[in-house]
């Protein structure tokens, strides 16, 4: 079974309690960890996940491979970046998908959580794209808004996206920058932040927009057709990965799950599905 929880305009702090309480509802605990219930053979682990390409992997984790595992997996489809950690901190999921690492650790730094990966499972190359018709980001209008995301390690990341293209120049001696931290400007291009989810709906009022891997693929765009320019996905730093809570991380039906998620089956099943590379094995 899927769940899906969509963000709405409501207050954030609102959100993350009211999906808690919901989460926390339906789950139990007679494994001693939060987000797993265990019924004879099989231990059902309660995950979140963003919707593309995520929870359509999950899913053929839990079709193909749990049961011989032992395992159910419990998707729960979340498409709001605030609330798959706020929900794994508080006990409501066992484990989340969604993430890479430099934003887990930007998240484990802010909010104080204690949450570790233990599994690179794929990667999604973030790019910048465009609907103004261009065939390169040169041809971008001097003066342009340029869209990016507005979380602190995606913000960074496509800044440094936007600096591999030649469009700007960041300080060197800053390891996350920000929008501040812009040097050169040569094409005084308007550098604005806003939800991930929202780059490509809003990409029509922009020059260029810098859309990461998975809310491209939710737009429909074809990464490795559409984008300008793609991160290159050799030797990645931003595999998207499996995330628990520090202290869980070797419960063994967790284990088992990290296992399936680097098995070779799955690494078939996803150089099969994404044949443009738009999604790519991490292990």
């Amino acid at each position: 079974m899927t769940t899906t929880i969509t963000r709405r305009t409501v207050l954030a702090g609102g959100i993350v309690s009211a999906v808690a309480l919901t989460l926390a509802a339906c789950s139990g605990n007679s494994s001693g960890v939060d987000g797993i219930t265990v019924d004879g053979d099989t231990a059902t682990i309660k995950i979140g996940a963003t919707p593309e390409p995520h929870v359509t992997i999950l899913q053929w984790v839990q079709d193909n491979l749990a049961a011989d595992a032992g395992l159910n997996l419990d998707i729960v489809s979340i498409d709001d970046y605030d609330i798959p950690n706020a929900s794994l901190s508080d006990g409501s999921l066992a484990a989340n998908f969604f993430q890479t690492p430099n934003f887990l650790e930007q998240q484990n730094e802010e909010k104080g959580y204690d949450l570790v990966a233990i599994a690179d499972v794929h990667i999604e190359p973030m790019g910048i794209y465009t609907d103004k018709g261009y065939s390169s980001v040169d041809e971008a209008a001097a003066g342009g808004t340029i869209l990016l995301n507005n979380d602190p390690a995606n913000t960074a990341r496509g800044l440094k996206l936007l600096e591999s293209a030649g469009l700007i120049t960041l300080d060197p001696d800053v390891e996350s920058p920000t929008t501040l931290d812009v040097t050169e400007n040569p094409k005084k291009f308007e550098l604005v932040t806003v939800d991930g989810a929202q780059v490509p709906v809003s990409m029509a009022d922009a020059e260029l927009a810098v859309i990461n891997g998975n809310y491209a693929l939710g737009a429909g765009l074809n990464p490795s057709e559409d984008a300008l320019v793609l991160e290159p996905s050799g030797e990645s730093p931003y595999a998207n990965q499996l995330v628990v809570r520090s202290a869980d991380k070797d419960n063994e039906y967790l284990v088992k799950l990290a296992g399936l998620l680097n098995s070779d089956g799955l690494r078939t099943y996803i150089q099969e599905t994404w044949t443009d590379e738009s999604v790519i094995p991490a292990f």
